[in-house]
């Protein structure tokens, strides 16, 4: 293994280990308000969590980690992954994607649709509960499919 291709490796392992920091974090928010709340949500179960402070926390938190998980797949480690398969970067991002579909790392559909949630986010719905609800519920729904991209990329590197 080349130096260069150990350099990409550990910006994988490295991009990697944030991302599962954020993914923890999100999952153990799911839980603690899952024990209380079952997802998906409903409108009663959603306004006893925004009428508690505690569980408020909770339920911003998830937001935010789900936030800065997608931002940290998009931006760095699905960069680094191309790197280390020696590609080139310097294309649109749908052909990245493309990239990483055909090496079996993220479904280009299943991806657009985790983006369009985050840029859905970006939004500010504090007057909306259903739509806040709503974004709860796709993330819990998401999820998983962040889990198993951050699986696959895990299994090149190990």
């Amino acid at each position: 293994m080349g130096h260069k291709t150990l350099i990409y490796k550990q910006k994988i392992i490295d991009n990697l280990k944030e991302c599962n920091k954020h993914l923890l974090r999100l999952e153990n928010a799911f839980e603690i308000l899952n024990n209380k709340y079952q997802f998906p949500l409903n409108n009663n179960n959603f306004k006893n969590i925004i009428n508690n402070i505690e569980y408020l926390a909770y339920s911003d938190q998830i937001i935010y980690r789900f936030s800065k998980l997608q931002d940290s797949m998009e931006a760095k480690l699905f960069k680094a992954v191309l790197f280390y398969h020696g590609e080139n970067i310097n294309k649109p991002f749908l052909d990245i994607l493309n990239q990483l579909e055909s090496i079996n790392i993220v479904n280009v559909d299943d991806w657009f649709e985790i983006r369009d949630l985050r840029n859905e986010i970006a939004h500010d719905y504090d007057d909306n509960d259903e739509i806040a609800m709503n974004i709860l519920n796709k993330i819990y729904k998401l999820k998983n499919d962040l889990k198993n991209i951050l699986d696959s990329i895990s299994k090149l590197v190990s």
